[in-house]
């Protein structure tokens, strides 16, 4: 069996490190790594040894079983696949309801790595839980750095200077990376979740958790939010409204899996925050948290520094690429066989993550 891994556009991380490939080369299978996938995640083509071999783009688009990329291929490099090949990536087949018939259309197959459930038996496979504890670790490091003023509380000589203080809007896995990470740098942290689990979760983390009652929940949402009616998120932005206006730092991160993302801070919101105030939001690519954010860029709106920023995992390019490649290779143990696919549909891994079917 044939693999290719592709080098990534725009993007530093690479889905395939040095000490994966050699693992992944046991399973009975041929590597073709593009020239260059992993330099900018400091993983030079000699890094790799024997494990893979070194080729074009154009000779890992083509006579090859499967071919693997974080971010899914053109439609004009789609057509340069052959037949039958079975792609991995991650296609958000929920935010593009035709890309499964797109890519059937092209006689192809496909498996996206962001539909692997996540449930505890796909755990170690889960891409979006790793990539999302980066972002949240990040994110705090990038509202400290934006910050006008400290995070941790500063008994000087000159003065005393209060601690910072962050709201943390969602405690999924990139939430509780940015809390845990806050609390480090000595901020005070508040953090709201509509999920009532996640309370103990933030309170061991030393957060204060803001509670509005009357949420509706899911547990087989998957980490994700459920969407809320319109008595719940009318009181859900004025509680948040009065937690913003007293906050430094506000770190978003909830999104509604296959929906548009919650808009929790208004532009009303905004313009009572203080001047030189920070706004993180880590779904931006959904149409962001707050009202004012613009997708992968940094913005100031009524003195309040706006970050976009959906891919802050990329920024860490050496750890994700770990990360990712470890996830994979845990997934692609699960299907390939003595170098051969073997996939079992009643396995509901593959059922879920195989787009094509």
């Amino acid at each position: 069996m044939k693999i290719s891994v592709l080098a990534e556009s725009g993007d530093n991380r690479v889905a395939l490190v040095p000490k994966v490939a050699e693992k992944l080369s046991k399973l009975g299978v041929e590597i073709s790594l593009e020239s260059g996938a992993g330099d900018s995640a400091g993983l030079a083509d000699s890094s790799y040894g024997d494990a893979v071999s070194i080729a074009t783009r154009s000779a890992c688009l083509s006579g090859q079983d499967m071919v693997i990329s974080i971010h899914p291929l053109s439609d004009e490099e789609m057509d340069q696949v052959d037949n039958g090949t079975v792609m991995i990536s991650e296609f958000k087949p929920f935010f593009d309801k035709e890309v499964a018939a797109k890519i059937k259309g092209k006689g192809l197959q496909a498996i996206s790595m962001d539909m692997i459930p996540r449930t505890t038996l796909a755990q170690s496979m889960d891409v979006l839980s790793s990539m999302a504890s980066i972002a949240g670790y990040r994110a705090a490091l990038l509202g400290a750095s934006h910050l006008t003023r400290y995070f941790p509380m500063m008994i000087t000589a000159a003065g005393s200077i209060k601690p910072g203080k962050v709201l943390v809007l969602g405690a999924g896995v990139a939430g509780l990376q940015a809390i845990a990470t806050a609390k480090r740098l000595g901020a005070q942290v508040e953090a709201f979740d509509t999920r009532s689990a996640a309370k103990q979760e933030v309170e061991s983390l030393g957060a204060r958790f803001v509670e509005v009652e009357g949420a509706k929940e899911d547990t087989g949402a998957g980490g994700y939010a459920v969407e809320q009616d319109e008595d719940f998120i009318k009181r859900q932005r004025e509680e948040v409204q009065n937690r913003a206006m007293g906050a430094d730092v506000i770190i978003t991160t909830a999104q509604v899996r296959g929906r548009k993302a919650p808009i929790l801070v208004p532009a009303s919101t905004v313009e009572k925050m203080k001047p030189g105030s920070v706004i993180i939001d880590l779904a931006a690519s959904t149409g962001g948290n707050c009202e004012l954010t613009e997708d992968a860029s940094t913005v100031v709106k009524h003195g309040v520094t706006i970050i976009g920023d959906s891919n802050l995992a990329a920024g860490m390019p050496e750890d994700a690429s770990t990360l990712y490649a470890n996830n994979l290779f845990n997934f692609l143990k699960l299907i390939v066989k003595e170098g051969a696919l073997d996939l079992n549909f009643e396995d509901e891994i593959v059922q879920s993550a195989y787009i094509t079917h």
